[in-house]
């Protein structure tokens, strides 16, 4: 059995001194008023624990695939399941939450306050106030990625104190570093999986990556505004985190019903040798994020599940239905049209949208021939017309189910997070939620460094490691051999690399290319699925109306709503 750190659910006298939030009293969520006290609850370290536990218990769960939804990468059909809807069509107005919250750092903010009145070993107290303040920082970073300025609040609030103004976003940006720093130097590389070092906590690795993460936003166009200091500080970020033992997960030999898919049809192979490639780069890059690989050595934080008892929903929101799934979240064409040619390693040859509608509607076999020789990535996260997966289901091969309830409105759906296996046992999936791993601290170290220093080995070393270990070939330096021509590669790879992972949300904005990418989508039929129209304003989500009126006067909005 795993030991992994559980996120529990708690009642009664905790629940009311660390869960009951007043939300929808107060936006900075006042303390809830005839509760157990600070003095009653925090006695021991497993109080503390407990308390640290409801700090994890708000760490991002699946809805992160909704952030891909607000992008060109996918839509999100159903407006009731996520604000992705009206975000990706420009219609977002105040009434809605894109994300605004305060309850995981409320409960961060009052473990820290506590903490220190706790006898208990010293070492082990202040790693789980690194913890909490790593949490804190995760919390925070998410709302300045959706909101810009936010409330800066360290401590817990009185009745009284809670209408806190906006800080101004470099201040926040500043204060996160600072701590990602600090608590670096506190959390330990790895957990040993005892009582109190769960497998799952938070390590120096987070800490590190997340700052990686951060400091690569802050260089991009919009906040960098082409300062080589920081590109610099970004790479070398993750070039810190290159030193700690982390790998790309890879898997040495197919089994089962993997076997019987037939990629033959899809790929011209080679040889063996070739066909080999291709299908270990295609399961390496798949397994990744299933139920039976988590915790791999490529994994840096992950959000931890218990089957049974706190399952979670991809396999439900994104198979279609006759997978018994909600398709409520579906990749666009523009999407599928970023998965290169696995043999030449450059662009695929995609098809006109009138020419692939036409060839579609007249049932043409051609329609087929897009979907020859693409990166192995696209057949592992992509569901097409004939794409076969028997580790799901003997025999099966999608096939798009056009209207109807659940199914897809473009044509596709996603394989990406889907476990095969709790689907074949009739269970819920369970597999843990990667929220940082080494593929991205490794194209965060290819952008950061081609920005400042153009083409260099390092950059290419690190690109041909994501792309090898799915089976692409290497980067092609007679191509890709000015900052301008890598820049694009790098931007791509990271678009098919991390789909449905949350990045690309960040990604479009930070480098200012949302108004030219989020346009109309149609599906494979060319016929509309949903218009989209761009306004500037949609670089920040909208404060929620109702928080503003809360705060009486406390909170201002962002530009445009």
């Amino acid at each position: 059995m795993k030991r992994s750190i559980k996120y529990f659910t708690y009642t009664g006298a905790l629940a009311g001194l660390l869960l009951t939030t007043s939300c929808k009293e107060d936006f900075l969520e006042r303390p809830p008023q005839d509760q157990i006290s600070d003095v009653t609850f925090w006695k021991t370290k497993e109080d503390l624990s407990k308390a640290l536990n409801a700090v994890y218990s708000e760490l991002t769960r699946e809805e992160i695939i909704y952030d891909d939804g607000s992008t060109d990468n996918a839509y999100a059909q159903y407006p009731w399941e996520s604000t992705a809807t009206v975000v990706s069509a420009g219609t977002i107005n105040t009434n809605s939450n894109a994300g605004w919250g305060y309850t995981g750092i409320r409960r961060a903010n009052q473990l820290l306050e506590n903490a220190d009145n706790i006898e208990m070993d010293a070492e082990l107290r202040d790693r789980f106030k690194a913890e909490a303040r790593f949490l804190r920082t995760w919390f925070y970073w998410d709302m300045v990625v959706k909101f810009g300025d936010v409330p800066l609040v360290t401590s817990t609030l009185s009745a009284g104190e809670e209408n806190v103004p906006r800080t101004p976003r470099a201040e926040v940006v500043n204060f996160l570093l600072t701590e990602l720093n600090e608590i670096a130097g506190v959390l330990p590389l790895r957990y040993a999986g005892s009582d109190f070092y769960e497998k799952g906590r938070i390590t120096k690795g987070a800490a590190l990556a997340l700052k990686a993460r951060i400091l690569l936003n802050e260089a991009s166009p919009r906040f960098g505004k082409g300062d080589a200091a920081k590109w610099k500080a970004a790479a070398d970020a993750a070039q810190e985190v290159m030193g700690l033992g982390y790998t790309l997960f890879k898997v040495n030999e197919e089994s089962g019903k993997d076997l019987e898919d037939d990629y033959a049809q899809w790929v011209t192979f080679a040889n063996e040798e070739d066909e080999k490639n291709f299908r270990l780069g295609l399961r390496s890059y798949e397994k990744l994020f299933h139920q039976q690989y988590e915790g791999n050595s490529e994994v840096i934080l992950d959000r931890q599940f218990i089957m049974q008892v706190d399952p979670q929903w991809n396999n439900t929101y994104l198979p279609p239905s006759v997978l018994d799934g909600w398709s409520s979240l579906t990749p666009t064409q523009d999407l599928v049209n970023a998965y290169g040619n696995y043999q030449t390693g450059g662009p695929a040859n995609v098809l006109n949208a009138e020419v692939r509608g036409q060839l579609y509607l007249n049932n043409d076999p051609a329609f087929a021939n897009e979907y020859k020789n693409r990166d192995p990535r696209f057949y592992a996260s992509i569901l097409f017309n004939g794409n076969p997966w028997n580790a799901l289901e003997d025999g099966y091969k999608f096939t798009w189910q056009v209207g109807g309830s659940n199914n897809s409105q473009t044509g596709y759906n996603f394989r990406k997070l889907v476990d095969p296996q709790a689907y074949r046992e009739n269970i819920d999936n369970h597999a843990n939620i990667i929220l940082l791993r080494y593929a991205e601290v490794l194209l965060t170290f290819a952008e950061a460094t081609n920005e400042y220093s153009g083409p260099t080995a390092p950059v290419y070393e690190a690109l041909n490691a994501v792309r090898e270990r799915a089976g692409m070939p290497p980067v092609d330096e007679t191509v890709y051999n000015s900052k301008e021509s890598l820049r694009e590669l790098i931007r791509n790879e990271r678009r098919i690399e991390l789909a449905l992972e949350g990045q690309r949300y960040m990604d479009i904005r930070r480098w200012e290319i949302a108004p030219n990418v989020m346009g109309t989508i149609y599906d494979v039929r060319n016929k509309l699925v949903q218009a989209r129209t761009w306004y500037d304003k949609l670089y920040l989500m909208p404060v929620p109306q109702g928080q503003i009126d809360l705060s009486k006067g406390g909170l201002s909005q962002n530009e445009g709503y």
